[in-house]
């Protein structure tokens, strides 16, 4: 039981009796009788709001999405007579936020009602959602009644599921949203895959003239590109990916992207795989094709996290060269701060040009961009952004100069541009 404001406001008044007693002797009394009434008030209050007036059911899925708000949804009935003004909290798991929480409603007498969060998970794995903490106030209003109603909702919080739902659902219906345009976006022109109805946006050089007058509207032709390819996901799980930023660490943000490259990749037919390192090899899942190629790639980096450890390079790409025979894309997520790393990873890429296309991810720091581009800094620190900035430019510029794929991008657009990236490749048999 927790006092409320109006139990308080009452404790005012023998409060004010009594410093009265000092002037006046004979409010002693008055004091006393007030103290004795008030407390005999509260008493029975509590003893009436004794019996708990509420029951609590929660409805969660069983995944969750890491980075996006989840919904999760309370069904709460009153066992009272009498109107409730309640407050619902839950307990969260360690790395979730919810800014919905506690939650407020008004429930009739003995009526149910449904409340609605969200959740917001930053670290994958397997979780629980515990406890519910219900608050109304007692039938006088003196106290407000908690409630802990025990419950444990067990949850995994995986990769960004979300994007790769509403990306099946527009390929469902025949939407093609310009980020995500994999399931449409067409190769070479030798190989035609449907006669479909126009869209704005398609080259005039596609309509099938034969087709548009038999069917008296306008028909494209639509192309598919090359299928059966390798796609190979490099993580680096080292220390520099532990970086946070937009509430995601750069692990997270690659592994999204990951996630969802693999599921356009397998949905136009190639084969996908991953492979993710630190200080050696953590986890490798072999490339495969098919609808369940892209929760293979979950399954082996779900449970994945980086660690403080430096980035041994040379483990990875030996591990490619002993396991991977097939020509593949191999998709590389890092991030370098200096030289040595840099001189490495040149040499590594030189190594493995001759058989697979290489294309490097390098996730830039938004801060530090921010810090070069101006602002309220000292120029000290502004020349020191400088200095990373170039450096990192100019080991773009070297990897470009030995052949190699760079897409050089901030973490927040990843997704997009990396999808982007891989289009163009297979558009232009690059593979």
């Amino acid at each position: 039981m927790i006092p409320s404001r109006a139990l308080v406001l009452l404790a005012i008044v023998p409060l004010g009796l009594a410093v009265a007693t000092l002037v006046d002797r004979t409010l002693l009394l008055p004091m006393l009788a007030a103290d004795a009434g008030i407390a005999l008030w509260a008493a029975i209050d509590a003893l009436l709001a004794r019996r708990p007036l509420v029951t609590v059911k929660r409805h969660a899925p069983a995944v969750l999405s890491i980075g996006r708000p989840n919904l999760i949804t309370l069904e709460i009935r009153s066992l009272s007579r009498r109107k409730l003004s309640i407050e619902v909290a839950d307990d969260l798991f360690d790395h979730a936020e919810s800014d919905d929480l506690p939650v407020k409603l008004e429930l009739p007498p003995r009526e149910r009602a449904a409340a609605r969060y969200h959740v917001r998970p930053t670290r994958r794995g397997a979780h629980a959602i515990g406890d519910h903490h219900v608050r109304y106030l007692s039938p006088f209003g003196l106290w407000i009644r908690q409630v802990t109603v025990p419950a444990e909702t067990p949850v995994k919080v995986y990769p960004d599921v979300q994007a790769v739902r509403a990306f099946e659902l527009m390929a469902r219906q025949d939407r093609d949203p310009a980020a995500l345009r994999a399931s449409r976006k067409r190769g070479g022109e030798s190989e035609f895959e449907r006669l479909r109805e126009y869209r704005r946006g398609d080259e005039f050089r596609s309509i099938d003239w034969k087709a548009t007058a038999r069917q008296k509207k306008i028909i494209s032709r639509e192309y598919q590109l090359e299928s059966n390819q390798n796609l190979l996901f490099l993580l680096d799980a080292g220390r520099l990916m532990t970086a946070q930023t937009q509430g995601l660490s750069l692990f997270d943000h690659a592994l999204n992207a990951s996630l969802m490259l693999s599921h356009v990749a397998a949905r136009g037919g190639d084969r996908v795989g991953l492979l993710a390192f630190a200080d050696g090899i953590k986890s490798y899942a072999p490339p495969v094709s098919g609808a369940g190629a892209a929760k293979h790639v979950l399954s082996a980096g779900y449970d994945l996290y980086p660690e403080l450890v430096e980035t041994n390079y040379g483990a990875a790409f030996q591990h490619v060269g002993l396991r991977v025979r097939k020509r593949s894309l191999i998709v590389l997520f890092t991030q370098v701060v200096d030289d040595v790393a840099a001189g490495e990873l040149l040499r590594l890429m030189r190594g493995v040009m001759p058989r697979h296309l290489p294309l490097m991810v390098l996730l830039r720091d938004v801060e530090i961009d921010a810090l070069v581009e101006g602002g309220d800094v000292d120029p000290y620190t502004r020349g020191a952004a400088a200095e990373l900035s170039s450096f990192r430019d100019r080991l773009v510029r070297d990897l470009k100069n030995h052949g190699a794929l760079v897409l050089d991008v901030a973490p927040g657009q990843l997704t997009g541009q990396l999808i982007n990236r891989y289009l163009e490749i297979k558009a232009r048999h690059l593979l």
